[in-house]
């Protein structure tokens, strides 16, 4: 029978291990019980050891049944669990049985002793502390696993249908079944075991327990049987179920499909006649002799697309004439624009050959009045020599009076003929071979203005003197300046002429006058001028911008020689004009040493 059991237990593993969804732990297990079995029949494990081992992987095979029993639908009903408490309780009635046949087994001695007061023999049994102690483990394993069975089957009883219950009773019932409850609650209700006990027989006890066993393995398979068919026509119903799911979706994709293909061909029917319209007009060179799209029978949105696309067409052959329109404009345009290019050169080579012809007639201009003026030059300073010599012989008061007169008057024509001179940009100086006295330079200036007795000298720098090269256009440009200040100023206010020498070396000479001045934004404007004069800027009349005749040769004279010219308004009134000549124009007085 041990060997039976075996093999059905290595059957039952073999099928586990078959399974493909067995857990790898419980594989593990499964792998472990052959070596087990090998220990307890060697000899090398005790009978407890191996029911620990055994109850280890029970628990395992149990816990997979739990989570199994968890996993079944609400439909399949509570037998699942039932049947796991079932097997839960045969496993533990298995184990109590083969724990109280270890007991039994262990060995021990018995004994007659006899009552010293009446005499009657009585047997008792002898062993070592080790058997006692083992067969007190066995003894309490077995309570245990007794316990443990009985508290299953009050679940199964708990759980279990009625018809499991009934079906369990009725099998598991007769004197077999009876007589092996008496053993083990003989056996069991205590921890460990009597003297009493010790003399069952323990073939008694095996086969009475062994017996309720196999009956209650054999309800535990009938039951489990029944659970099988019961699943089997779950599946079968839901195998069903599911066919029909699938039949009637199929039906339904098929209606699906044809009702597709249906409204397919009422929208590329349409669709087509839209896009090979739509082409044939894209396509066109000229849409104005295009026909419009058509398509009759319908009127829904893709009427109302052709509609759309017919006006589009309209709107495009409208286009196309005005682009025919504009291209025509844009040729007659092109063609004055090259007309007007065409001008525009004529006219840039007439303002050229104009420029040409205005740059001839002012160098013929300029030369005209540079020859002029020397003429006029020639003629006035001839003129001064005469005078000089008949001034020189006359006698009579009244008439060498005029001929002072006279003298002035030509003295001022030739520095109106200088001022064209100045004006057509040709310099006509004469140098002195000498420094020439700043005094000189002042009163030469003073003697070639018209109202020269209104001219008052005030202070000069002593010593001071001008380079040769330099003083005729130095006296010039004061002569100028005079002259427009004894111009705008009244006739009875003098004109007064100072200098001073600078700490750099420089002398400043001031020509002031009491006229009514310059405003403010004019004053501005001829300073700027004069700061910045440009050589090659012709001279204009302008009486609001230019600089006019006087200013513009003060101007140009002092570009020439770097003397620097600006007006100043006066607080009491009037007009100074200040003159800064540098220090390249001063030159040491004759038979003194230059400063170093």
């Amino acid at each position: 029978p041990s060997a039976q059991r075996g093999a059905r237990v290595d059957r039952r593993a073999d099928d586990l291990r078959a399974a493909t969804g067995t857990p790898g732990w419980l594989r593990t297990d499964l792998d472990g019980i052959a070596a087990v079995r090998r220990s307890a029949l060697t000899g090398r494990s005790t009978a407890l050891q191996t029911h620990q081992a055994y109850s280890a992987v029970i628990a395992d095979l149990h816990r997979l049944a739990g989570q199994l029993a968890e996993q079944m639908p609400a439909r399949a009903g509570s037998g699942a669990h039932a049947l796991a408490e079932l097997d839960t309780a045969v496993q533990q009635a298995a184990a109590a049985r083969g724990l109280l046949a270890a007991a039994l087994a262990v060995p021990y001695s018995t004994r007659t002793v006899y009552d010293p007061v009446t005499g009657a023999p009585t047997e008792t049994t002898d062993s070592s502390k080790a058997a006692t102690k083992e067969r007190d483990a066995l003894s309490a394993a077995a309570q245990q696993a007794r316990i443990r069975s009985d508290a299953a089957l009050a679940a199964f009883r708990e759980t279990a249908p009625e018809a499991a219950r009934t079906a369990y009773d009725s099998t598991v019932t007769g004197p077999e079944v009876n007589s092996a409850a008496g053993y083990l609650t003989r056996l069991t209700d205590e921890s460990s075991l009597s003297d009493a006990d010790l003399t069952v027989g323990a073939a008694k006890v095996d086969a009475a327990l062994t017996a309720r066993l196999d009956l209650m393995r054999g309800a535990e398979s009938s039951l489990y049987d029944h659970r099988t068919k019961d699943l089997e026509r779950l599946r079968d119903d839901d195998v069903t179920a599911l066919e029909l799911r699938v039949a009637l979706l199929g039906a339904l994709l098929l209606v699906a499909i044809g009702i597709a293909a249906a409204l397919a061909r009422t929208l590329t029917r349409p669709l087509a006649v839209l896009r090979r319209g739509s082409a044939r007009l894209a396509g066109a060179e000229d849409p104005v002799a295009e026909e419009p799209i058509r398509f009759t029978g319908r009127n829904d949105e893709y009427a109302e697309v052709i509609r759309s696309v017919n006006a589009l067409h309209t709107q495009a052959a409208a286009l196309a004439e005005r682009v025919a329109t504009l291209e025509a404009d844009r040729k007659h345009l092109v063609g004055q624009r090259q007309k007007m290019a065409d001008a525009r050169e004529e006219l840039r080579a007439e303002l050229a050959e104009a420029a040409a012809r205005l740059e001839r007639t002012r160098a013929g201009i300029g030369s005209t009045f540079v020859n002029l003026a020397l003429r006029t030059l020639g003629l006035v300073e001839r003129q001064l020599t005469v005078i000089e010599g008949l001034e020189e012989r006359e006698q009579d008061p009244d008439r060498l009076a005029t001929l002072f007169k006279l003298d002035h008057f030509a003295t001022v024509m030739r520095r109106h003929s200088e001022n064209l001179l100045v004006l057509a940009g040709t310099e006509h100086v004469q140098q002195h071979a000498g420094p020439v006295p700043l005094v000189d330079v002042v009163r030469a200036a003073v003697s070639e203005i018209e109202r020269y007795e209104r001219v008052r000298i005030v202070t000069l720098p002593p010593h001071a003197h001008v380079a040769g090269f330099a003083a005729d256009d130095l006296s010039h440009l004061l002569a100028e300046l005079m002259e427009n200040a004894t111009s705008f100023s009244p006739p009875e206010r003098p004109v007064e002429v100072s200098g001073w020498l600078l700490e750099n070396g420089e002398i400043m000479l001031s020509v002031q006058d009491e006229g009514i001045g310059v405003d403010g934004e004019r004053l501005t404007r001829l300073n700027a001028r004069l700061a910045d004069f440009d050589p090659d800027a012709p001279y204009t009349q302008d009486a609001e911008e230019g600089l006019g005749l006087g200013l513009y040769v003060v101007a140009r004279l002092g570009h020439r020689h770097g003397v620097r010219v600006q007006l100043r308004a006066q607080k009491q009134g009037g007009t100074a004009a200040v003159v800064v000549v540098p220090r390249p124009l001063l030159a040491p007085a004759p038979g003194t040493a230059a400063p170093a």
